[in-house]
């Protein structure tokens, strides 16, 4: 019986990862300033867009986490698939 389970747990798992071969991700990069490449810049991976406007930005993260940025003066930000 054990190793039936094992066996669907596998199957499982394997199904998981070739969903996840699929699935699009992106490269956000977020500035505080006008000048990229500064110590303030900060770069996550995301899943998924979730809202994408001038003064806001909300996105998921590989891990699950849902990050978002707004700013009264607008964005610095660029959105890159990988």
């Amino acid at each position: 019986m054990d190793k039936i389970k094992q066996f669907f747990a596998a199957i499982k798992r394997w199904w998981i990862w070739l969903k996840s071969k699929f699935v699009p991700h992106y490269k956000v990069t977020v500035s505080y300033n006008n000048v990229w490449g500064d110590s303030d810049d900060q770069v996550f991976i995301a899943k998924k867009i979730i809202s994408q406007k001038e003064k806001f930005l909300k996105f998921r993260t590989e891990s699950g986490e849902v990050v978002q940025f707004s700013g009264a003066n607008g964005l610095n930000y660029k959105i890159e698939d990988v």
